[in-house]
């Protein structure tokens, strides 16, 4: 067989995912990946829920006052603002609020990993919801997946395990929960709202319960303002959240929301690179075989 042959064939297999996606999606979980060791850096010069506001206002405004200059068309309709409010509780306020609270007890790479449960849990509320076929393959597809994502939170919940906690395994989990329950909702809004003023008001949105709860929490503001932390601030507001998010919306306006996700079970390959590279992190036995099923489960959902 050809190679024209083949990338017939795989195309068939995957339609819906054009070579120019597959390139957007392969950006976005790359960018994500980058998401938790920047935030493990910059929790030691910021609180927690400050630092989830501030990166929320942050990519909001970027990509409003982007969508501002592009004279794009503001969202119209009160069912429209409800569901990109929604979007915002859920993606922004507990999916950011989960992932920064889990910065500080748990290892940069292994909270990437267990933040990948959301696909599992979209699944399900895309089959309800978006009424998404679940057929048998999909199935067993997704209880491998969990079962994966079991085995490799288990070292968290182990007293051995100086870098992680059951708390923090609970945080990024309640954030997945939220990650799951915003791209069923993006999903119900795509061709409704223009893309830049979507992404940008619920970020926005999302943002203000973030900076409330600060308020109450972690009063008095204590923000280490430095060249670093500025550093660090913009390129995961802009890039891990601001392009990837658009990136993100862009693919789910035209995809699948299940075959897209579950693709997104790939991201723990570049997390586990940059957290060998910069983190001097090391994957138990345990771990590795969590990964091998969450990967065979990601493979016999997007088939």
């Amino acid at each position: 067989m050809n190679r024209n042959a083949v990338f017939r064939t795989w195309s068939q297999a995957n339609k819906g995912i054009s070579p120019g996606d597959l390139a957007r999606l392969s950006l976005v979980m790359f960018l994500w990946a980058l998401c938790y060791p920047l935030i493990a850096t910059g929790l030691s010069m910021a609180p927690p829920l400050h630092f989830a506001a501030l990166r929320s206002f942050v990519a909001g405004a970027g990509l409003l006052l982007l969508a501002f200059a592009l004279r794009r068309p503001l969202p119209r309709g009160r069912g429209v603002w409800l569901g990109l409010l929604g979007v915002g509780l859920s993606a922004t306020s507990l999916g950011f609020g989960g992932m920064f609270l889990a910065g500080g007890v748990v290892s940069p790479g292994l909270a990437t990993v267990l933040a990948n449960a959301q696909p599992l849990i979209a699944a399900g509320l895309a089959y309800f919801v978006l009424r998404e076929r679940l057929g048998p393959r999909r199935r067993v597809g997704l209880l491998l997946g969990f079962a994966g994502i079991v085995l490799i939170a288990l070292p968290g919940f182990g007293s051995e395990n100086a870098n992680s906690t059951p708390i923090g395994v609970g945080y990024v989990f309640l954030g997945a929960l939220g990650v799951a329950m915003s791209n069923v909702l993006l999903k119900r809004l795509a061709g409704r709202v223009d893309l830049l003023m979507a992404t940008g008001w619920q970020f926005i949105l999302g943002g203000v319960p973030l900076f409330l709860a600060a308020q109450i929490f972690e009063a008095p503001v204590r923000v280490a303002w430095s060249p670093s932390f500025v550093i660090v601030l913009l390129t995961l507001a802009l890039l891990g959240t601001a392009l990837a998010f658009a990136l993100w919306f862009s693919l789910l306006h035209r995809g699948e929301l299940t075959r897209l996700n579950t693709l997104t079970f790939l991201t723990p390959v570049f997390a586990l690179i940059i957290g060998a590279l910069f983190f001097s992190e090391s994957l138990r036995l345990v771990e590795m075989g969590g990964i091998v099923l969450t990967l065979a489960g990601a493979l016999r959902v997007s088939r």
